[in-house]
């Protein structure tokens, strides 16, 4: 099995394994039609709630189609805030991304705090070389979200699904390891230059519910 650390601690998260003290707070917002809406079945029962915490929190990355999924927490904020998961797909470094929040944490930028540290997880600690997000083309946070991570629209698939009874448009957004690093550093150099910041920066040496 790829070595993997957890917890995954970032600027105000921690990204941890699930434990079955979270299923209360998994169902309160995955039985929501409102979450559902961009997640492939309907709305969440507490049997399948139940069913899918027990899988998160004895989750194995051993092989192609196995997951990575994390709880989100703030330690300044009780409960559970959502997940973000990381899954093996076929072929050599290949990954894909995806995530879901809980409505009272949707805005405050978890997401993209957590999504941020599993994409630095699957390339830096897993070598992966290539991760993708497959979403549907009227989930617009999760797409502004995948150009915060420094991801490209690489594909357009017109009514690609049909599910909740209706044709859906895929939008197929991805980043490479290379890419990656080059947009992390500029981002880190852009934060050490702005004002009031006494780091001296050089020339530049050089991709679910949000």
């Amino acid at each position: 099995m790829p070595h993997i650390t957890l917890p995954i601690r970032t600027e105000r998260l921690i990204l941890r394994r699930f434990e079955g003290s979270d299923l209360d707070a998994y169902h309160a917002y995955h039985s929501l039609p409102q979450t559902a809406r961009f997640l492939p079945g309907p709305a969440k029962t507490y049997t399948q709630s139940m069913e899918r915490v027990g899988k998160y929190a004895n989750f194995a990355f051993e092989k192609e189609g196995d997951w990575v999924a994390l709880a989100i927490e703030d330690p300044a904020r009780p409960g559970l805030q959502g997940e973000v998961v990381l899954k093996w797909l076929p072929g050599r470094g290949q990954g894909e991304i995806g995530w879901t929040l809980a409505p009272a944490a949707r805005g405050k930028g978890y997401a993209t705090e957590a999504a941020d540290a599993v994409l630095k997880l699957g390339f830096e600690e897993l070598g992966m070389h290539r991760i993708e997000a497959r979403l549907d083309e009227l989930n617009t946070a999760s797409a502004e979200l995948c150009r915060r991570l420094g991801m490209r629209q690489e594909g357009r698939h017109v009514d690609k699904w049909h599910y909740k009874g209706q044709w859906a448009t895929e939008l197929i957004y991805a980043v490479l390891a290379d890419e990656w690093r080059v947009d992390r550093a500029l981002k880190r150099r852009t934060s050490q230059a702005r004002p009031g910041n006494l780091a001296v920066v050089g020339p530049s040496s050089i991709t679910g519910s949000a």
